[in-house]
């Protein structure tokens, strides 16, 4: 069980430029830099206050120059309920 979010205008990438070499001077990759990747988190975060634990990543992503951001979510699992018999109202 899994769909896909796709964004043709990301506000988070408007004033952002990627560098163009796969490393630096220090030698760090940016390459597999994910600029937007609080998107994922968000979801990811939303997911598990329903009780359902996925897994999100970028697909394509307007900042390594497709033609739209696309993000893929995946339903892992649907979590039990976590409050327990303590935390119930009577």
């Amino acid at each position: 069980k899994a769909f896909s979010i796709f964004l043709t205008e990301n506000p988070l990438s408007i004033f952002v430029e990627l560098p163009t070499s796969d490393e630096d001077a220090d030698g760090k990759d940016w390459g597999k830099l994910k600029y937007s990747n609080i998107y994922c988190g968000v979801i990811r975060g939303a997911l598990e206050q329903v009780n359902m634990k996925v897994e999100c990543d970028f697909v394509r992503d307007v900042l390594k120059g497709d033609d739209a951001t696309e993000i893929r979510v995946e339903l892992k699992e649907v979590l039990a309920d976590g409050a327990g018999e303590d935390y119930h109202e009577e």
